[in-house]
């Protein structure tokens, strides 16, 4: 299976709208993968949350029109990334979006773990419920963002839910790198599952972005590791390796709570 990882730069001195089309640009440059992936709020920043509530888009909005047309003309499964989605009744979500080669929208995950500690997204937005994952041809994908990764409970309730290959669309910051990949990691070893990480690049509301989108394979191997710029992340990954390695090391049989 071949998935490509699109660490977008975000920067302030660029559009909204001028960002979307060069997303869909990027994404219809992956034509052959089976998966490609975006980052977490790409269309606005993961931080600028001064500029949230004036670029909220209604579910149906442009990113989803773009990007389902994006996916259709690539022949891709898209991993949308997320955007600042506003519900009919008015309450922001931090909304990611997963569509399939055909353009059909497959699922739509809204994020649980809010991150800003009494401020920012904890309280600009509301608190997704439902665990999400999509079943493609050869795996099935567990949904995260960004601050979820710090909450393992959400990975193995994902895991019970079938997942074996755990996307998490982030925009995590440079000063906590070290924590990125080390969750990154740990969530593969503990669920031996592949998890597939991307994050923006640039600098917004004076957040640098640490990038480095990581491929992890179920023994906890980093596969592909990007650097701090805008790039794509390109890797294969044998997606039977998950079930042979819970059959090798059979850790979550042994499970007790």
């Amino acid at each position: 299976m071949r998935a490509s990882l699109i660490q977008i730069a975000v920067d302030p001195d660029e559009s909204v709208s001028s960002r979307r089309d060069r997303a869909v640009s990027l994404v219809l440059a992956q034509r052959g993968a089976d998966l490609v992936v975006l980052p977490e709020l790409w269309p606005v920043g993961a931080f600028a949350y001064t500029a949230f509530e004036a670029e909220a888009e209604p579910l149906l909005g442009p990113t989803h029109t773009l990007m389902a047309e994006a996916a259709a003309e690539a022949g891709v499964w898209l991993h949308a990334g997320s955007f600042v989605e506003r519900d009919p009744d008015g309450t922001l979500y931090n909304t990611t979006l997963v569509f399939t080669p055909e353009g059909a929208r497959a699922a739509a995950y809204r994020k649980i773990h809010r991150f800003g500690f009494d401020k920012g997204e904890a309280v600009m937005m509301g608190a997704g419920e439902t665990l999400v994952t999509v079943s493609l041809p050869d795996t099935t994908l567990g949904l995260a963002t960004c601050y979820d990764l710090r909450f393992p409970e959400l990975f193995r309730g994902l895991v019970d839910a079938g997942a074996e290959t755990l996307v998490v669309a982030a925009g995590w910051p440079e000063r906590r790198r070290a924590h990125w990949t080390l969750l990154a990691q740990a969530r593969a070893v503990e669920n031996q599952a592949y998890v597939l990480a991307v994050g923006s690049a640039g600098t917004h509301a004076g957040i640098e972005q640490a990038g480095h989108s990581i491929v992890v394979d179920p023994w906890g191997e980093i596969l592909a590791e990007a650097g701090s710029g805008e790039e794509i992340l390109t890797v294969e990954f044998d997606p039977s390796k998950v079930g042979s390695t819970r059959e090798q090391f059979p850790a979550l049989k042994d499970r007790r709570l």
